[in-house]
């Protein structure tokens, strides 16, 4: 059978986020096996969180709201304004970035303790400016329908990557070359992605729909902002009740399964798009469709992870960490809120406010549930409320779709297969524990 038969929008899309995934990772190992000092892998490490501390959300919102706008602003020339112009306000964004941490350094290293980061501040600006936009090229891939170049594009971009930041390390450089050849890698994509924009959509200004894409994209990147905010809301409770032992306890086990994270946010980005242009019961019924084939991958890999892990924690890590295993468990019931889409259906229908007024009350629930149960239940009340408060906003924003457009869940949920996996993925769960708790007594 053909390989190409299988490549699509969606594969593609999660080929591409898995491939970088791996070469991170993959990066990060091979920095353990050199010459550098723990200090500078830091170093290197605190330069990836900060740079993703000050972008993740813009570019987040920016880049969701740009998919179901692209095709409404084709015009009869083949060429999409729509590109350029949200290259224009992801660079703005950047820029903005870059300004904050290039004169606030001060105080930014202050707050996270790392003060010796303060000489590679010019590099870390240069990065974040260079690597926002960055993001937008395998967008225009996706948008244009070139799954197979969007392939070609992961692979030698991040191999290039991985060349640019490891090779030199490897070859006995500091790590300031690893970081500079992060931000040469960076750069040669921007260059990339232009000749991209002048291929698909040339250079005109167009104030309409940046204005537009701003008036759909402000709720999602707060909405982001909120989201990513859960983390180290979780992180501070518990560092508030417990000694740094317990922390790095939880820490460990708060590590979700990268794999669920990135096949479910992929397909949800690339069925936004899907919403434009088609009719609507159609996407819907593709959404139900394709999710169930992501549900008969990631349900079973769910269910061998969580009979699993009690095991392999004390391999991976050591003893100390066995108890993250349960914190692990717990975190992995997130699968049942991610096979479920209506954040896909509500962006792709524009309507973006919706998910932000969810959003706020998903923090407040994780708040007042994190405070709760952690009297009852100790670090593992912090991780129970993570999972409570995200099971909870795929239901509200499953009952808003239904109120506001009167479309049923079955529509885009094989909600049947979906709650027989969810009963697999509990009693999974419960065995897990109750194996666990024999074992320990």
């Amino acid at each position: 059978m053909p390989l190409s038969k299988y490549i699509n929008n969606i594969s593609a899309l999660q080929f591409f986020q898995i491939f970088r995934f791996g070469v991170l990772l993959l990066i990060s190992i091979i920095f353990t096996k050199t010459h550098l000092a723990v200090k500078e892998i830091g170093i290197y490490e605190t330069i990836l969180f900060l740079a993703g501390a000050v972008s993740f959300f813009w570019l987040s919102g920016l880049i969701q709201s740009l998919l179901p706008l692209y095709k409404n602003n084709k015009q009869t020339d083949k060429k999409n304004p729509a590109v350029f112009n949200a290259f224009l306000l992801i660079t703005f964004f950047s820029i903005l970035a870059s300004g904050i941490i290039f004169f606030a350094r001060t105080p930014i290293t202050a707050s996270i303790g790392k003060a010796d980061i303060i000489p590679y501040i010019d590099l870390l600006c240069l990065y974040v400016l260079l690597s926002g936009p960055a993001n937008l090229a395998e967008y225009i891939y996706l948008l244009t329908g070139q799954a197979k170049k969007l392939i070609y594009y992961g692979i030698i971009s991040m191999t290039l990557q991985l060349l640019f930041v490891a090779l030199p390390v490897v070859l006995g450089y500091p790590i300031i070359w690893g970081i500079t050849g992060l931000v040469v890698i960076s750069g040669l994509r921007v260059i990339w992605l232009l000749r991209l924009i002048y291929l698909h959509s040339g250079f005109s200004l167009n104030i309409p729909f940046i204005k537009e894409h701003l008036s759909l994209g402000y709720p999602l990147i707060l909405s982001a902002l909120l989201s990513g905010s859960a983390q180290y809301i979780n992180d501070y409770i518990v560092s508030v009740y417990y000694d740094s032992e317990t922390f790095a306890v939880f820490k460990y086990g708060a590590k979700q399964f990268p794999l669920i994270v990135l096949l479910a946010n992929s397909f949800s980005n690339s069925m936004i798009p899907e919403f434009s242009g088609r009719p609507m019961q159609e996407v819907l019924s593709e959404i139900r469709r394709k999710s169930l084939k992501l549900m008969h991958l990631l349900f079973p890999a769910t269910m061998v992870l969580l009979l699993t892990s009690h095991w392999l924690y004390p391999v991976v890590f050591n003893k100390m960490f066995q108890e993250s295993a349960s914190i692990f468990n717990i975190l992995l019931l997130l699968v049942i809120s991610y096979m479920v889409f209506p954040q896909t259906v509500l962006i792709g229908m524009k309507k973006t406010k919706q998910i932000l007024f969810i959003s706020l009350i998903e923090i407040l629930l994780l708040i007042s549930l994190s405070l709760l149960l952690i009297n009852f239940m100790g670090i593992r009340g912090v991780a129970t409320a993570t999972v409570i408060a995200y099971c909870l906003e795929r239901v509200f924003l499953i009952l808003i779709i239904y109120k506001l457009m009167k479309i049923s869940p079955s529509a885009y949920i094989p909600v049947k297969k979906y709650l027989f996996y969810v009963v697999l993925v509990l009693a999974a769960f419960t065995a897990s524990y109750l194996m666990h708790s024999s074992v320990c007594s």
